[in-house]
């Protein structure tokens, strides 16, 4: 097989070069049911999965529809939502009604997250990008409205509730946006973010959240776009091998999938063409690049593709990612620890 076979487990399939680089996209389509070509790509093995957004989703029978289309003739493709309560909620029927504030304010974390879980279960949903490990620490945090709470106990608290339920109910869990925007007055999605802290504030207000689920056994940590200049004065998170592979690899010891927040971003796209960043991402250690925009599957595909066919060592990367997913879909159903 061309660079070697993947294997996330013994029932998981073997993977030639093709399917390997497909095992690190999840991508993105605007309609409610789903597009020959992206049927095409998951039982060919050429992305890992898609990530819904309101625009897909108009009912609980639609949605059911649209999730069993997209397993047709695949194996176990990934289906993400987010679902992290309140106005952030892509199913609206199901859970977390309240929005993280609110739910860490009730003592209703795991519960919350319990019960939405399987309600996405039924839907055919397999993961969930929840829940915000993120502790809000200036005036006007952009991410205060979808925090736990300005406390990094009472975060790490909620986020290992969270990851418990979610698992509970079926469904993984993705701790978001590491290492921690919670010092960010706008979002990554539209801004380009610089995170002036120091090294020891990082350890004592963003970081524990995360060491907390990861000590739970979260199964994906989600990688944001700000800039660190203490951790890496040269990259963004999402790009840098010391934040992905030295911080929360080696360090903080997380052993499951590392996804990409949305390539598209603007503090993503600042950096270069959507096929630079995404290689960069998967060189910097991230298994799973985030396609949200419409036209990037294939170029970014192709890219990572022909880098692989000519570069052994990033060949050797996208066998360890691919193998990574696999072993997270492998575990199908995450049966509580």
């Amino acid at each position: 097989m061309p660079g070697g076979s993947a294997h996330g487990s013994p029932n998981a399939p073997k993977l030639t070069l093709e399917e390997q680089v497909g095992q690190l996209v999840v991508l993105s389509f605007s309609s409610t049911t789903a597009p020959g070509y992206v049927r095409e790509a998951l039982r060919e093995r050429r992305a890992a999965g898609v990530i819904l957004f309101s625009g897909n989703i108009r009912s609980a029978g639609q949605l059911r529809s649209l999730t069993a289309d997209l397993r047709r003739g695949s194996w176990r493709p990934i289906v993400a939502v987010d679902q992290e309560g309140g106005l952030v909620r892509r199913v609206p029927w199901a859970g977390p009604e309240q929005a993280a504030p609110a739910q860490a304010a009730a003592g209703s974390v795991r519960r919350d997250a319990t019960a939405a879980a399987r309600e996405l279960r039924k839907a055919g949903v397999t993961v969930s990008l929840a829940p915000v490990a993120d502790v809000p620490s200036v005036r006007g945090a952009a991410l205060a409205s979808r925090a736990f709470g300005r406390d990094p106990a009472t975060v790490s608290r909620a986020a290992r509730e969270s990851v418990r339920g979610w698992r509970a109910g079926g469904v993984a869990a993705a701790a978001k946006h590491f290492p921690g925007i919670g010092a960010a007055p706008a979002n990554t999605d539209d801004a380009i973010v610089t995170i002036r802290r120091s090294r020891a504030a990082l350890d004592l207000v963003d970081l524990p959240p995360f060491r907390a689920a990861i000590a739970e056994g979260v199964p994906l940590v989600m990688v944001g776009h700000a800039r660190y200049p203490a951790l890496d004065r040269a990259r963004i998170a999402s790009q840098s091998r010391p934040i992905v592979h030295g911080l929360l690899r080696e360090e903080l010891g997380f052993r499951g999938v590392v996804v990409t927040d949305s390539m598209e971003a603007q503090a993503s796209l600042a950096t270069g063409s959507i096929t630079a960043v995404s290689e960069r991402a998967v060189r910097a250690g991230a298994d799973l690049l985030l396609l949200t925009g419409r036209g990037s599957y294939r170029p970014v595909y192709e890219h990572l593709l022909g880098v692989a066919r000519g570069d052994p060592a990033f060949r050797a990367r996208v066998r360890q990612s691919a193998a990574r997913v696999l072993a997270l879909k492998a575990r199908g159903a995450l049966p509580p620890r």
